[in-house]
């Protein structure tokens, strides 16, 4: 099965027009489409965003017989759904299960004005859903029919270009399972793992990604005979498995964090000591140390060159899911000397809500 690319995330949230509102002020997303009882989606209200490569549903159960309403109640607001972009939706379905998915939705064909778009679901990790989606036309509607475009993609503004992959995290002792899973199903490579200890905490992380490279899951469990930490308090917040960060890939990571920030987006901090070790341990990274103190930019080589990459605060009720700023200079793997300082960081927020 060649699975190409993430054609959409979607979200599940309690109020998709506040919520789809707030991702397009703060990163933004244009608003492109919206669907609801007046398109046919008699239980649910979508809200479609764009930005250049990124689509995002945004979904809110508006009867019981949709499951958003129980995803939202379990984990709270977050990514439910994975798009996968393959050639044939209805063959990926059927190879699919009979590698071992479990279907969530046989295939449905959309089409409306010489668009045809097909959907059909498995089940992934936890509650989270895989979309396979085939398209007739790459710049087509998003899905004919049952959501209203407003108008033409407003996909050629902003300063996010695609998702470069997701971070998802998982109980103790199914990380190899689940990356089996995915070689099982999809046929996708393993490509990198590593052991990350801070202090007394310590967690693993393996990557899978598409024979494309268009899809990059980087999937972690926590050492449960270590200290607990984040990765722990995330699999018991959420309830279980889940995305815990998106990230976003940039052409220009210094101006898209100013233009996030005016916008009203928090980055996490990073101590003053990062920077002065900086140099000697990259040299030069192509934005001056200046620049990435001051908007609180991580840095990190590997043999194919550098990459730039930040993170926001999370502002979901039980502090799980958040967002990632990445720039590729050549790079190919996820700042595994920076993980450290983002746990940190991360380990800091939390104890501040602690005490406050």
């Amino acid at each position: 099965m060649d699975t190409r690319t993430i054609d959409h995330l979607e979200i599940y949230v309690e109020d998709a027009e506040k919520a789809a509102d707030e991702l397009a002020g703060l990163f933004g997303f244009s608003v492109a489409g919206q669907g609801g009882p007046e398109t046919g989606l008699t239980d649910r209200r979508s809200v479609l965003l764009r930005q250049h490569d990124i689509t995002l549903v945004v979904t809110a159960a508006l009867t019981p017989a949709h499951r958003a309403g129980e995803y939202v109640r379990r984990h709270g607001a977050g990514v439910a759904v994975v798009g996968l972009a393959v050639d044939d939706a209805a063959a990926a379905f059927t190879e699919a299960v009979r590698l071992g998915a479990e279907p969530a939705a046989a295939p449905v064909v959309l089409d409306r004005d010489g668009d045809r778009v097909t959907f059909a679901s498995v089940r992934g990790f936890g509650d989270v859903e895989h979309c396979l989606v085939s398209r007739n036309r790459a710049n087509g509607l998003f899905a004919p029919g049952q959501i209203e475009e407003t108008g033409e993609p407003a996909s050629t503004t902003g300063l996010l270009q695609t998702i470069d992959h997701l971070a998802v995290c998982v109980p103790a002792g199914t990380l190899t399972d689940t990356i089996r899973w995915y070689q099982q199903v999809f046929g996708w490579e393993q490509t990198f793992k590593e052991r990350i200890v801070v202090g007394s905490q310590a967690m693993d992380s393996k990557v899978v990604q598409s024979s494309s490279r268009g899809v990059t899951l980087t999937i972690i469990e926590p050492d449960t005979t270590r200290a607990p930490g984040q990765i722990d308090a995330f699999v018991r917040d959420n309830a279980g498995p889940g995305v815990q960060h998106v990230a976003f890939l940039t052409g220009d990571i210094a101006a898209s964090v100013r233009d996030c920030t005016g916008r009203g987006v928090r980055f996490l901090g990073t101590p003053a000591e990062y920077y002065a070790a900086l140099p000697e341990r990259l040299g030069d990274v192509g934005v001056p140390v200046t620049t990435l103190r001051n908007l609180n930019i991580l840095a990190d080589r590997d043999y194919d060159g550098v990459m730039l990459q930040i993170f926001t605060e999370s502002r979901h009720d039980r502090r799980t899911l958040f967002y990632e700023l990445i720039e590729r200079r050549g790079a190919r793997t996820f700042g595994s000397n920076n993980i450290k300082a983002l746990y940190e960081a991360i380990e800091r927020r939390r104890e501040a809500d602690r005490a406050s």
